[in-house]
């Protein structure tokens, strides 16, 4: 009788899992079988549950090897480590491969999380109709589950395009597995309409039981996520690289496995309407607070496990996770990912216009004054004020070249290699050394990145001008100022391609360190561009020994990025094909 295991197991792949034998490939026994855990409604829920505790692997700042991530593969930050075995090193550095990537045991979670996961739900999905649980019961868990399902497969379809499609199916190593790959069309037509089907019979959010969860099922899949998630796929089906946009050198077999065969602005179309049935549904506002401070919703809206703006969130006890990941070494802090400064240079003035705009006011002398209220919510920079337990109270962090304990040095060896820290969910009244936490939880999919989602889709079908009000609505929130034409800085009657490069931007800064980066570029075919070479660092020196005088030198980070056209997809692992012989390699690998 089959074994079942209550721990987090990262399982090789799908076809992994022994059957007539332990449920996850020999990992630590409980004790429990599948008819002890699905005759009993307790044990039935923890099962669901452990498949819940996966859903922030690819967000999780500790990813990679307890502090990696794929955020730190990117433009947007430098990764503190330089191991050649380090994952983000392996990606950055252009050494993906189905073979070097994948051979080692630590975590090769692109592939194996969500098919182990995957693998779970089929398996609760056909022991749901045994369980003791009542019949409404049963139907909500049956929408979590194919919501869940949707969910570990989108991760799939950004990294690799069409994959098997496994179905209701559960397989182990006993079986004789070929499932050869799924179109990418028929991946995404699989991956949405499980949502539809999910959205039909989950709660809604945000409202009391009976129409929604009772509180202390807070954070389950609801309607609204799953017409969120529909949303994210959309655009991601639309975008350049799947959307007529093959791997150029893709053989004529491995096309349709990772691209629509032909450009349509009917994919832009669908993206938009699913994105304007989340924003039509009003289950969800912005968390906006001008009034505290500027832009304080924006900065507040990771400090609240519940809140108006949250879909779909992994919620945490009280901690100090993004203190402990992020925080510069004066406050206690691992300073695994420092921002660049290139953007740092993305952020615009607070009146909304790019720093590049001869009429922004942007003060190469006194570059972080007047920034977009985020910019100071995101990243510490030289001289912010931040929390220090040496005087219970906010202090100058110092980034200058040669500073103590937070300096920049130019060999790469200091403590910040870029001149700047991160603060972008970071709560300002406590610090990685302190002795406080603060409430969180994940935003795994919050209503911001909706607003962006349409705005990038209308905008791509020719009608930019539906693109404004949404922007408009994220950059009020930021607290950056109207102008006399209340358009908070955005320039009039934008062409499509001057909207786009806009809304790429506003993304950019307002998603930050949110898990979108690294598959943003990808989509966007922008990747080749934007992350070879390398990352650009702020070398501040101080004038004197005393004040606060500084000039500001542009300079190189010291570890060169490369990214190649086979990049924009990951490898499957060779085991994977080798056992499969059904299974097509993504091309150039």
């Amino acid at each position: 009788m089959k074994r079942i295991i209550f721990i987090i197991v990262l399982c090789a792949a799908f076809a992994s899992c022994k059957k007539g034998t332990d449920f996850l490939d020999a990992k630590a026994d409980t004790g429990e079988t599948e008819a002890t855990v699905f005759a009993d409604s307790v044990k039935t829920m923890r099962f669901l549950t452990q498949i819940y505790s996966a859903v922030g692997y690819s967000f999780n700042k500790g990813r990679f090897s307890s502090h990696g991530n794929t955020e730190m593969a990117t433009d947007d930050a430098e990764y503190a480590y330089s191991g050649v075995t380090q994952y983000t090193v392996i990606m950055y550095s252009g050494s993906l491969s189905p073979n070097t990537f994948w051979d080692r045991t630590t975590i090769p979670d692109f592939w194996g999380t969500p098919y182990a996961n995957i693998r779970r739900v089929n398996l609760m999905l056909s022991k749901l109709p045994i369980t003791p649980l009542n019949v409404a019961t049963k139907k909500r868990i049956t929408g979590e589950l194919r919501y869940l399902r949707a969910w570990y497969y989108h991760f799939l379809l950004i990294n690799f395009g069409g994959v098997p499609l496994e179905g209701d199916a559960v397989y182990g190593i006993e079986d004789v597995i070929d499932l050869p790959r799924s179109s990418f069309q028929a991946t995404v037509d699989y991956i949405t309409s499980e949502l539809d089907a999910a959205a039909a019979i989950l709660p809604l959010p945000n409202v009391p039981a009976p129409l929604g969860y009772q509180e202390q099922d807070y954070g389950r899949a609801t309607r609204g996520a799953c017409l969120a998630l529909k949303s994210r796929v959309l655009l991601y089906a639309a975008s350049p690289l799947f959307n007529g946009g093959a791997i150029s050198s893709a053989s004529a077999i491995a096309k349709p496995l990772v691209s629509y065969p032909t450009y349509s602005v009917s994919h832009w179309q669908k993206a938009a309407d699913a994105a304007l049935e989340v924003i039509n549904s009003n289950y969800y506002a912005l968390n906006e607070d001008n009034v505290t401070a500027p832009g304080f919703g924006f900065y507040n809206v990771f400090l609240r496990r519940v809140n108006t703006e949250y879909i779909f969130n992994f919620n945490r006890g009280n901690n100090r996770d993004m203190e402990v990941n992020y925080n510069p070494p004066s406050r206690g802090g691992a300073k695994n990912s420092t921002p660049t400064h290139q953007l740092a240079e993305a952020f615009p003035m607070r009146n909304g216009k790019a720093i590049t705009d001869p009429t922004s006011g942007y003060d190469p002398a006194n570059p972080y004054a007047n920034r977009d209220p985020r910019f100071g919510y995101s990243i510490i920079y030289n001289q912010a004020l931040y929390y220090s337990t040496s005087t219970s109270s906010k202090i100058a962090v110092n980034t200058y070249a040669g500073a103590a304990t937070d300096g920049y040095t130019t060999n790469g060896t200091g403590p910040t290699t870029t001149g700047y820290y991160s603060r972008k969910m970071c709560d300002e009244n406590i610090s990685a050394n302190s002795s406080f936490n603060t409430e969180r939880g994940w935003p795994l999919i919050r209503y911001a990145e909706i607003l962006l989602n349409y705005a990038e889709a209308i905008n791509e079908t020719g009608q930019t001008a539906l693109a404004y009000p949404r922007l408009v609505a994220i950059r009020k929130r930021a607290g950056i100022l109207p102008g006399a034409d209340n358009l908070y800085g955005l320039k009039a009657n934008m062409t499509v391609e001057e909207m786009r490069l806009v809304i790429q931007n506003e993304r950019r800064i307002e998603l930050m360190n949110e898990d979108h980066r690294w598959n943003d570029i990808r989509r966007w075919k922008i990747a080749v561009a934007v992350n070879n070479g390398f990352n650009k660092a702020i070398n501040i020196t101080r004038i004197g020994t005393t004040g606060s005088n500084y000039t500001y030198q542009v300079a190189n980070t010291i570890r060169a990025h490369v990214f190649n056209e086979q990049h924009y997809l990951m490898p499957i692992p060779q085991s994977e094909v080798s056992k499969m012989p059904s299974m097509v390699q993504n091309p150039n690998y």
